[in-house]
């Protein structure tokens, strides 16, 4: 049994794609699985399909589910990734966009697994918290016009251009 120093970690509900899901994540954000558990004889599942997985994403960890169709994600809930450059932006974008991802507006999508990311860039927040308040209202305006957040189109805003 994997004993965690971590007091809270989240726990990802599945339908029936936990190993491919949790896989996906690893290689996306670099991490690794420390244990799975598989069904025993009289559960839900299979006897022998995986349960549950914990694994760790950069330094959090995570716990999956393969809890069935009872339960969908929502955007109540969604992982926000900083990026330092809009090559990070780009990146993370459009990995968890491809196979089926969907955009949404002002940095936020689900990937094809349907959850829900927030890839935001750190400028973003910087410029957001700006002492003139002209200038975080031009680039909260420019912002909500935008899916993906493009770095640069902040700035412009941000400098009144």
């Amino acid at each position: 049994m994997h004993v965690t120093s971590k007091k809270i970690s989240p726990c990802l509900w599945f339908d029936d794609r936990i190993e491919e899901a949790v896989n996906f994540y690893i290689k996306v954000f670099g991490g690794r699985i420390h244990d799975s558990t598989p069904y025993g004889e009289g559960a839900p599942q299979p006897k022998g399909t995986v349960m549950s997985m914990t694994f760790t994403l950069i330094d959090q960890e995570f716990i999956a589910l393969n809890g069935g169709p009872h339960f969908k994600f929502n955007e109540a809930v969604s992982f926000m990734v900083k990026c330092e450059t809009q090559a990070e932006v780009d990146l993370y974008w459009n990995v968890l966009t491809a196979g089926g991802g969907q955009e949404s507006q002002c940095g936020w999508l689900k990937d094809k697994y349907g959850l829900s990311w927030q890839i935001i860039p750190s400028a973003l927040s910087e410029m957001l918290h700006d002492k003139d308040p002209e200038k975080s209202k031009r680039v909260m305006s420019a912002m909500l016009q935008m899916t993906k957040i493009d770095i640069q189109g902040l700035k412009q805003a941000y400098d009144g251009k």
